[in-house]
């Protein structure tokens, strides 16, 4: 594929990665995708012969590389530094987002992972790795398996109810918790 093309399909991804975070699954319909990509319509099967839900999956396979890069990127030795500030950084995000954007995962996974197995996989496969880039700060840890995934639900919990609340004040309380519980 050359570079136009590699242009449009990385536009086709970007629109769809923000508004199915903005929107979920069900308002990122493929109209709506188009318009704010700015690509041909036949674009869309072109790249993605399996349609939106393709899209839709790599669009999720990708923003879950980008979290997990961003848990990555968070450079402290200390598990509960990591958190808080793993924690201002998707505050920031959600408040630039005017309080839009919060997991880019969530939504679609509230939305469809119960009756589609394809986007389902690439939800449980973003989460997963998330867990994974946490376990990863926790090692040597008895408990790290089970306080990765706390520290993932009370993240993912955090991000719902700052979002609903246009706040980030339960953002701030989680980092308190979890300081001190580790």
């Amino acid at each position: 594929m050359g570079a136009k093309g590699d242009e449009t399909r990385g536009k086709l991804i970007e629109a769809t990665r923000t508004l199915v975070e903005e929107q979920g699954y069900f308002g990122a319909g493929l109209n709506r995708i188009i318009e704010t990509s700015g690509a041909p319509r036949g674009s869309v099967y072109f790249h993605f012969p399996g349609g939106k839900d393709e899209l839709v999956a790599e669009a999720i396979r990708q923003s879950g590389r980008d979290i997990a890069a961003l848990i990555d990127s968070v450079a402290t030795d200390d598990t509960a530094d990591s958190a808080t500030a793993l924690l201002n950084a998707f505050g920031d995000r959600l408040e630039a987002s005017g309080w839009r954007s919060g997991c880019p995962v969530a939504t679609v996974a509230l939305d469809v992972a119960a009756v589609n197995d394809s986007i389902q996989t690439e939800c449980a496969a973003a989460y997963t790795a998330w867990e994974q880039a946490l376990r990863i700060r926790l090692a040597g840890r008895p408990d790290a398996d089970d306080l990765a995934a706390s520290l993932l639900a009370m993240v993912e919990g955090a991000l719902l109810l700052a979002r609903a609340k246009r706040s980030r004040e339960p953002l701030e309380r989680v980092a308190r918790t979890i300081r001190a519980m580790i």
